[in-house]
């Protein structure tokens, strides 16, 4: 597991993924808010998802907190880089990527 997750974010940051702190309100240093960032619980459900289903298959996440921006572009990325679409229940809606965009136009 550990070793598909640091695969996929390598994946990632070749597909120009970088972290977005904007949203971390901690009173940290950048490089520790991006560390804050690396392994919110999306990214590593996404990760094992990837591992646990056959290609193609529809990826599908519910959590009861709102997604941070961050994980937001991460899905957008990972739904362009591995060809999935992948849909996210958070707070306050169903986000649901498909080819590098999300349903809710960047607005939630």
């Amino acid at each position: 597991m550990q070793l598909r997750f640091e695969n996929m974010m390598q994946d990632l940051i070749k597909a120009r993924y970088s972290p977005d702190i904007s949203e971390v309100f901690l009173d940290l240093g950048e490089q520790d808010k991006e560390t804050a960032l690396y392994r919110h619980r999306e990214k590593l459900a996404i990760a094992y998802a990837l591992i646990s289903s056959g290609p193609g298959v529809t990826i599908r996440i519910v959590k009861n907190l709102r997604m941070c921006v961050d994980c937001h572009q991460m899905a957008k990325l990972v739904s362009k880089a591995y060809k999935r679409e992948l849909i996210i229940r958070d707070k306050t809606r169903f986000h649901h990527f498909r080819h590098g965009s999300c349903s809710c136009n960047n607005f939630w």
